[in-house]
């Protein structure tokens, strides 16, 4: 009787364990999916903080990347916001994510005292935690796909700062694409709990530069 009674704790426990990341995905959606606005509808803001992603290796924006690019170039136009903050990974010499963002928001008439590249953002976690940390945004405009924005809200929020969100889906992105992308966000959301109830800084950090 004890061994089954062990054998069944065990078993609801592994359950929970398993089923954790699922339902904290789905509460994570329900509940940020209410931050989630469109360009005509959000806010005004000071500004809006736009999330990396890939780029080829001959310097082109992934598709993802330039829907964000290009809807944060729409708010700023419309005057919802008046600054971008292009964050996104540089770790290595022929990688530059906030550096092909800044130049396609300029080719699309933004001009460069309104842009502020940030180079360390390798991660959503770093995004969030540098744009207070060193860029000393208390509110903003997040700027990303529908499936990554209740990540990016929740981190965001958590470190301190007051955020809506801006989905840039501008078109319909291959069903392979998607796929993968939704599936990373199950674990990515477990561990973006783990890293605000941390709250560790990132591993690039550097002096303030409060965006004026």
């Amino acid at each position: 009787m004890i061994r089954r009674r062990a054998r069944w704790l065990i078993l609801g426990a592994a359950t929970g364990i398993l089923a954790f990341p699922l339902l904290w995905y789905m509460w994570a959606h329900w509940c940020y999916g209410r931050q989630i606005y469109s360009a005509q509808e959000v806010r005004q803001d000071r500004v809006a903080i736009v999330f990396g992603a890939r780029i080829f290796a001959d310097g082109r924006l992934s598709p993802m990347l330039r829907d964000r690019v290009e809807t944060a170039v729409e708010l700023y136009q419309a005057g919802k916001v008046d600054k971008l903050l292009f964050s996104g990974d540089n770790r290595f010499q022929d990688y530059d994510e906030p550096g092909r963002m800044r130049d396609h928001a300029l080719s699309l008439g933004v001009p460069s005292e309104d842009i502020q590249p940030d180079y360390g953002g390798r991660r959503t976690y770093d995004t969030c935690y540098r744009a207070k940390a060193i860029f000393k945004i208390e509110s903003a405009i997040l700027v990303t796909q529908e499936f990554h924005l209740p990540r990016a809200l929740f981190t965001c929020n958590n470190l301190g700062l007051d955020v809506v969100g801006v989905a840039a889906d501008k078109q319909a992105y291959s069903p392979r694409s998607m796929a993968r992308s939704t599936l990373r966000e199950i674990p990515a959301l477990s561990l973006a709990l783990v890293d605000v109830l941390r709250q560790e800084p990132p591993p690039v950090l550097g002096d303030p530069i409060a965006i004026e």
